[in-house]
């Protein structure tokens, strides 16, 4: 059995981002993703967030290519959307009328304010989204405006992963017995779910409501990026006092009393300053040769140019190359069940004559919907 979610069968309705990325994460382990693409619509081939699945062209202001991606739906387990809220029920495709045709899908709904509530209409990015949530306003430094952490937190994080969790949840649900059901993920609920520990740590009084004053967020001298000779940077995440203790060692600093109160945070900006001091002293490499693989909690800050070769990641197979293209290999690992090697993203309609072919439509019909354009 190659892939956990071997056997599944996903329809996904082109989009960008999360929706994507959640039919990656199913693909990667397994599920065969049939992405249902705009007629005349271009694929960039080299995202990973398109790789392992099979793509047919349908114009689905065709009332043939709706009755088409209806039929699709009926031989599925699951369906992944990304449009706004109410775009699927004019379409015909909701989840009202596909889920009394098919009573075990498991209709996965991707957006980024959710199907209800004061925003759901409203167009947004990930930034809007993690704002939303009260994740941007801890992301930069003190006394700095907030800064986007690129959108790995609302769009893959809080959206293509937890919608992944969800619809696996759901398959699971549908084996034990319960029917389909509709999952509603919206970024800003799934980034909020991120941010669970803070708020635990905020509700304790052991977080403050600030940029960049905090244990986690560059407030901690400790557990902070600094530059070194090279004009490159190096990582430190030295939380527990043996860890600490080391990094004094390593940087020589172990007989300098300022270091002594690890947790006095009135002290953090001025150790801050010496340390970024000590590390201007050595380049990356110098460090690194000091510190790798030693309880400091270290690592080198690498590029994505440089990510693939370090020998951690090289051991690790951690990236794979795809026709030439670079990039993550599926995760987690399993040890029964291994990941489904990875293939090139596929050219919108692609499969669209094997798809239809495998739903018992002969040559003639459709080359019939491919000449009235329905299909393409």
């Amino acid at each position: 059995m190659t892939g956990a979610l071997s056997g599944l069968r996903i329809i996904e309705f082109a989009g960008l981002g999360p929706g994507p990325f959640c039919a990656m994460m199913l693909a990667d382990h397994g599920a065969e993703i049939i992405r249902i693409d705009r007629v005349g619509a271009k694929t960039r081939t080299s995202d990973p967030t398109l790789r392992s699945r099979k793509s047919i062209a349908l114009n689905l202001k065709d009332p043939s290519a709706i009755a088409l991606a209806k039929e699709l739906v009926k031989s599925a387990d699951g369906l992944i959307e990304g449009l706004r809220p109410g775009v699927m029920e004019r379409l015909g495709l909701g989840p009202d009328e596909l889920l009394s045709e098919n009573p075990n899908l498991v209709y996965g709904r991707m957006t980024g304010w959710g199907q209800d509530g004061p925003y759901a209409p409203a167009a947004g990015h990930d930034i809007n989204y993690i704002a939303l949530a009260g994740a941007l306003h801890g992301c930069g430094r003190a006394g700095e405006k907030p800064t986007a952490p690129v959108n790995y937190l609302g769009d893959f994080g809080g959206g293509g992963m937890m919608l992944a969790f969800g619809m696996v949840s759901a398959f699971l649900a549908v084996k034990n017995g319960a029917s389909g059901q509709v999952i509603d993920c919206a970024m800003t609920d799934g980034t909020a779910t991120l941010m669970a520990s803070v708020w635990g740590l905020y509700a304790d009084n052991l977080w403050r409501d600030e940029r960049g004053v905090n244990l986690l967020d560059s407030g901690a001298h400790f557990y902070d990026t600094y530059e070194t000779r090279d004009g490159k940077y190096v990582s430190i995440g030295s939380i527990e006092p043996k860890f600490y203790q080391l990094l004094l060692e390593k940087t020589g600093l172990t007989d300098d009393p300022a270091f002594e109160a690890q947790r006095e945070k009135t002290a953090w900006a001025s150790l801050s300053e010496k340390l970024t001091e000590i590390f201007k002293m050595k380049t990356r490499d110098e460090w690194c040769t000091l510190m790798e693989m030693t309880d400091v909690c270290f690592a080198p800050v690498l590029s994505l140019a440089e990510a693939p070769h370090h020998p951690h990641n090289v051991a690790r197979e951690t990236f794979v190359n795809v026709d030439g293209v670079v990039q993550p290999a599926p995760a987690p690992r399993f040890s029964g069940t291994p990941s489904v090697k990875p293939q090139k993203a596929p050219q919108s309609g692609s499969d669209t004559q094997s798809v239809l072919a495998n739903l018992g439509y002969d040559a003639a019909t459709i080359e019939a919907l491919r000449s009235a354009g329905t299909i393409g």
